[in-house]
């Protein structure tokens, strides 16, 4: 009795594959193979990569976040800032409560400002621009064109007074002062209660007294 053929029967055709074709299948299989496992080397690869990306993105040069509380040396970068001006900058002293999270000698509206940013013990936010030999169109530009509503005399100092509380979208410019001293005109502005801004405006009439 003839042996019986072990070759594997093709369904299509209905008969054994003939040598041909079993190569032809194991070729392919073969390629399916190492397609299948590049991709899985691929994929393992790029996960890799990822991992790397993200330690180095949230251990390595993650900076260390500045908080809105930080005290900066305000006093201290006035000095260092001096020399750009030929102004005296405004560097007022302020009883125990009060500190500052920003301060910096910089360009704004193309005039020479240096600004300090307060926290004031209540938690309020003042900021103080001193323009050097600045015009009118630099405090309308800040003042965002704010309409005067008058104007207060603070231990013989007179500021000019935009009170927008009552309007929508102010910022931290719902109430501001504005002043004119030597080359310098000096902004206050925030979100502060009126004895806030008195007291900061007290400091800087003191700071410009005892300049002489």
């Amino acid at each position: 009795m003839a042996a019986r053929d072990q070759r594997p029967v093709v369904a299509e055709l209905g008969r054994p594959e003939t040598p041909d074709e079993t190569a032809a299948r194991k070729a392919e299989t073969s390629r399916r193979h190492r397609a299948n496992q590049t991709l899985l080397n691929l994929v393992v690869a790029l996960i890799g990569s990822l991992l790397i990306v993200v330690f180095l993105v949230t251990v390595v040069v993650r900076p260390t976040p500045e908080t809105a509380n930080d005290d900066v040396d305000y006093a201290t970068i006035a000095a260092q800032a001096q020399p750009q001006s030929d102004e005296p900058l405004v560097s007022p002293v302020l009883p125990e409560g009060w500190t500052a999270n920003d301060a910096r000698f910089q360009q704004k509206q193309q005039v020479p400002t240096w600004y300090i940013g307060f926290l004031t013990p209540q938690q309020q936010y003042i900021g103080l621009d001193q323009g050097i030999g600045a015009n009118p169109s630099w405090q309308a530009a800040l003042l965002q064109n704010a309409a005067e509503t008058g104007t207060v005399t603070i231990e013989g100092v007179e500021w000019t007074v935009y009170d927008r509380r009552d309007a929508q979208k102010t910022g931290n410019y719902a109430y501001s002062l504005a002043t004119v001293h030597d080359e310098s005109t000096v902004l206050l502005h925030g979100s502060a209660a009126d004895d806030e801004f008195m007291l900061l405006a007290t400091a800087i009439a003191a700071q410009w007294e005892a300049e002489g």
